[in-house]
């Protein structure tokens, strides 16, 4: 393998990039050593929760009676600010790997061939300037603070019902807090684009795809697991919608029955928002599966004409003896590879990568089930499934 396979993908990042990353730069905060990820963990939590803990104990409505929903009690917060808002910074360094490793390995495995390296280049090179530009994050910034304009209250709690949200906390949270955490939410769907332009632009390339790959995918199949990646940003979604479903139960005064749509759907949406970067490759897979039908039928076709005219039809000689002939083993081998192509897919996705997502996304809600779900009815239904 030549010096050019080896390091044509090794600086390839959607994440060390973008205006946001050139002012972490300045403060010497953007490596992705271990230490300084959780130290840019640690500062969002401090400017993002910790203010409003403390103003909301300095007005009297960290708990008490004083609001129907006091600061300590309101779940939603806790989890968004606590456990939600480090997963989204904590998974940038392994996302970001992740991500290098898939993009290196369409020239590790020979899918980008040599005359092709070139237009590889080009196309990480263009992908770069687009996550080094400065208007996607400069339109980030309004859509952050503007979000409760088109999409209506953001947060569970009923009009009417009287809450932390007042005075200089409700300010801070409103200005600081819920801004931060939306721009870092919309951070990543912009890298999810990132990531669907640069597959859409390289499967526009003469990729070497073979259809009779194991892999049920042409040798794509490793794309999969960038997908799987994001699962710490599914469970950091489930958190969220975990907590709004707890105040909506405990303040609002629905039920888990009732809610169970909305749970549903956040699990089917960001399953499928997370393969739809792979649909951009499925043309070119269904092209190649096309193709490899055609031929492969064609000499599949041949080969059994051939083998019945030997063994079976007229010209078979009664002293050949096919145990341990080669020709049954060939008839085999080709008609697993026409079984093969006949399997493959056309979206580059497992059932274990979409298992894996739809559990991210399920597991928040798990704790919220078993709180407000009487034991004697979860033993009922564990009942009835055992017997």
């Amino acid at each position: 393998m030549s010096e050019v396979h080896l390091t044509v993908s090794e600086n390839f990042s959607l994440i060390r990039g973008g205006p946001f990353h050139r002012v972490l730069a300045a403060l010497g905060q953007s490596s992705d050593e271990r230490r300084k990820v959780v130290v840019r963990a640690i500062a969002a939590v401090t400017l993002c929760w910790l203010p409003l803990l403390i103003l909301s104990l300095v007005l009297g409505v960290a708990f008490g009676t004083k609001v129907r929903i006091p600061f300590l009690f309101d779940y939603v917060v806790h989890l968004r600010f606590l456990i939600a808002l480090p997963i989204l910074i904590l998974a940038e360094s392994s996302i970001d790997r992740r991500w290098r490793t898939l993009a290196g390995q369409f020239v590790r495995t020979g899918l980008v061939r040599n005359e092709e390296i070139e237009k590889f280049e080009a196309i990480i090179e263009r992908i770069t300037r687009l996550r080094d530009s400065v208007f996607p994050e400069l339109l980030m910034l309004p859509l952050a603070y503007a979000a409760p304009l088109f999409l209506g209250r953001t947060e569970v709690l009923m009009g009417g019902i009287t809450n932390w949200h007042i005075g200089v906390a409700g300010l801070w949270f409103r200005l600081v807090s819920a801004p931060i955490f939306r721009f870092l939410l919309l951070r990543w769907f912009w890298r999810m684009v990132l990531w669907t332009l640069f597959l859409a632009r390289v499967s526009r390339l003469r990729l070497y795809v073979v259809a009779t790959h194991t892999d049920l995918a042409g040798g794509l199949g490793f794309l999969s697991d960038g997908q799987k990646a994001y699962g710490p940003i599914v469970f950091a979604g489930g958190t969220v919608i975990a907590g709004s479903v707890l105040n909506a139960i405990r303040y609002e005064g629905q039920t888990l029955s009732s809610l169970k749509t909305a749970m549903i759907a956040y699990g089917v949406m960001a399953v499928l928002l997370l393969v739809v970067p792979l649909l951009v490759v499925a043309p070119l897979l269904a092209k190649v599966k096309r193709k490899a039908l055609w031929d492969y039928g064609g000499l599949v076709t041949k080969h059994n004409q051939l083998f019945d005219a030997k063994w079976i039809g007229e010209q078979h000689k009664t002293e050949e003896v096919i145990l341990g002939n080669p020709d049954a083993s060939s008839l085999v081998d080709l008609g697993g590879s026409f079984a093969v192509i006949r399997q493959m897919g056309i979206v580059p996705i497992d059932k274990p990568t979409l298992l894996t997502l739809a559990l991210a996304a399920a597991l928040p809600m798990l704790p919220v089930v078993l709180m407000v779900t009487p034991a004697y009815e979860i033993v009922q239904a564990l009942l009835k499934m055992l017997g």
